[in-house]
């Protein structure tokens, strides 16, 4: 059946048999799979799969980056070479895969830029309709993009929460399916095959210290949830990594709430940042984000745009990474955090950037020539 929501008006996640999965899911078989984020498919949801190849994406050491913080071991997960530019794909990919398996024809979702892009790509290769809402400022490459692969594209003035409403009001009675993020089950399942990724790259273990720019959180959540269900499975013990979330200075929701001792986010007043996908002023999922980062033991940190474009020329001129704006961010929070010893030297320490900095050439290249 489709579903978006719990009854109790929460986030609805999957569940599965974890005991069995593991009698199938092993290092061993995995070594014989595709090299896409199916590969996990005893933790994934059924469904015929809706793929362009997503997931495996290279996990990349940065020793001249790193030694410029004065940390030996930093590597960053290139999530913009998947495709469509960016990490969106896992979520939606899953998220795609479950919908038409359910039955729906026409999906819709509110987006900053880049989970339109992926939905639009996803949606035509599994022939339903897409309906995209984003702000009339989203980056043009994430608006052709979307047009390009036949989405019905709308465009407001005003956040994606503005665009959320639009969705939530007219999805009932024009037929729509929303797969807003985490306001359905799926997109979660796709993003935690990053943790899972991670595992599998560090040869059966886990970083110290993961650093994620998080806007709607998704991703966050997802590994943490990955994470529950390789120590389940026996593949893991206790110890997680510190999850450190990542915001712009400009919308800084979590940060807010994070100083503040809250367990949930406040809206955001005058939100504003050139990082599109962290412009989300009043995330959905606050509780299951700011939980996840408490249990970690990891913290909330944010950076301005400046600093972002700053960071960004440095991965691409040190390690030859063209990172999106949330991705640059991370450097900004590595930097920050080893400064305060929360990163220390000798810790196994990922970054994740989000998207190619191709989708962003117009804020790039204002960032370039000022």
């Amino acid at each position: 059946m489709l579903r978006n929501l719990c009854d109790c008006g929460r986030t609805l996640f999957a569940r599965y048999d974890l005991p069995r999965a593991a009698r199938t899911l092993t290092r061993q078989a995995l070594a014989a799979r595709p090299a896409t984020m199916w590969r996990y498919d005893e933790v994934l949801p059924p469904g015929e799969r809706v793929s362009l190849g997503e997931g495996m994406t290279p996990l990349v050491a940065c020793p001249r980056l790193a030694a410029s913080l004065g940390l030996s071991r930093l590597l960053v997960k290139d999530e913009g070479l998947n495709p469509a530019g960016s990490f969106k794909a896992r979520g939606l990919s899953a998220a795609v895969t479950c919908a038409r398996a359910l039955g729906a024809t026409t999906l819709a979702i509110p987006t900053a830029g880049n989970a339109g892009g992926a939905l639009a790509a996803y949606a035509a290769r599994a022939g339903l309709r897409a309906v995209i809402v984003m702000p009339a400022d989203t980056p043009q490459a994430n608006v052709l993009e979307c047009r390009a692969a036949g989405a019905d594209v709308r465009k407001l003035d005003g956040l994606i929460s503005d665009c959320g409403r639009y969705v939530a009001e007219n999805a009932p009675r024009e037929g729509w399916f929303d797969v807003s993020t985490t306001k359905e089950p799926y997109r979660v399942e796709g993003k935690k095959t990053m943790g899972y990724e991670l595992w599998e790259q560090m040869d059966g273990a886990l970083p110290d210290v993961i650093i994620y720019p998080a806007g709607g959180g998704v991703g966050l959540i997802g590994m943490v949830k990955a994470f529950d269900e390789m120590q389940a499975m026996g593949w893991i013990g206790p110890e997680r990594p510190r999850m450190v979330a990542v915001q712009a200075d400009g919308c800084a929701p979590l940060l807010a709430a994070w100083q503040a001792g809250r367990d949930t986010v406040e809206m955001f007043p005058n939100a504003h940042t050139l990082a599109s996908g962290l412009r989300v002023p009043k995330p959905f999922a606050d509780v299951e984000i700011l939980t996840a980062i408490r249990r970690s033991g990891g913290t909330v940190v944010a950076a301005t745009d400046d600093e972002m474009f700053a960071a960004g020329r440095e991965l691409a001129s040190a390690e030859g990474i063209f990172a999106a704006p949330e991705g640059a961010a991370t450097v900004v929070a590595v930097r920050k955090l080893a400064a305060m010893r929360f990163i220390k030297p000798a810790d196994r320490t990922v970054l994740f950037n989000t998207g190619t900095g191709y989708k962003y050439l117009e804020v790039w290249q204002r960032a370039l020539e000022s």
